[in-house]
């Protein structure tokens, strides 16, 4: 190339880098300030969220869902200060946004339900549930996913979708749990003297509530035995413990008694 074409281009390139540089300066000040403003938006709506006693993990959810979207309103507003047209970007974002909602939605389904746990919160955090075939204490409830820990110390990971459209059953959520026993005695025994010995057992016990009052009555008259319904009453943590002890106490002050205790059979 001659000198004077060399010239020449230089020439054309600082001419465009002169227009050009005012749109250029102008976008890199949106981008900067809008990032900082972004910053700060964040911080003041996740504080007045906290400050308002939300769901720690609704909280997070909805600070980062405004922080993606501010940042995507700043890159459009950005590229359009350097004169990109913006029409077929939003219509690539879009068709892309279709395309990737197509592919996952299973992972959306999850979406969907996890936004529903936080929202009407048929359990939080630190509740023993059972769902989905698994009886564990819920650890923690994230966007695809439930973290819960079952009895034996196994991490079980839940989807969403299918928790928040199946049965739940959460033994926390009130407070107190009846355990449900039944203790079949043979025809020949005083059934009365067998209802008072069951019910003396469980008001000797300090972790049976009196309110509500336990219940012990005759459940079933099978084809070998009388069957007792034996109900009592306990706060959440101590339901494990006076479920092994009523069954223990029970059969040793029957056969204190001289009551002859049969084996349950279950009616068909």
């Amino acid at each position: 190339m001659s000198p004077e074409q060399l010239s020449s281009y230089a020439n054309a390139i600082i001419n465009i880098l002169v227009d050009y540089s005012p749109k250029l300066i102008s976008a890199f000040i949106v981008l900067f300030v809008g990032l900082y403003a972004i910053r700060l938006i964040n911080r003041s709506i996740r504080k007045i969220m906290v400050k308002r006693n939300l769901d720690p993990t609704l909280t997070k959810f909805l600070a980062d869902i405004l922080l993606w979207a501010l940042r995507i309103l700043l890159f459009v507003t950005f590229i359009s200060n350097l004169g990109i047209p913006t029409t077929s970007f939003v219509t690539i974002l879009g068709a892309m946004g279709l395309a990737i909602g197509l592919s996952l939605q299973g992972s959306l389904s999850n979406f969907a339900g996890g936004m529903l746990i936080i929202v009407f919160k048929p359990f939080k955090v630190g509740d023993t549930i059972e769902a989905q075939g698994v009886v564990a204490t819920v650890l923690e409830i994230q966007i695809f996913v439930t973290k819960m820990l079952t009895g034996n110390n196994q991490t079980v990971f839940v989807p969403n979708g299918a928790l928040s459209n199946g049965t739940i059953i959460n033994y926390s959520m009130q407070g107190e749990r009846r355990a449900d026993l039944t203790f079949s005695v043979s025809y020949d025994s005083d059934i009365k003297k067998a209802k008072e010995v069951l019910l003396d057992v469980l008001h000797k016990n300090p972790k049976v509530l009196e309110n509500p009052a336990p219940e012990v009555f005759v459940k079933n008259l099978s084809a070998s035995s009388v069957d007792f319904a034996v109900r009592p009453w306990a706060k959440n943590a101590h339901y494990g413990s006076v479920f092994s002890e009523t069954l223990e106490n029970c059969k040793a002050a029957l056969d204190e008694a001289g009551i002859d205790v049969q084996p349950y059979t279950i009616q068909k």
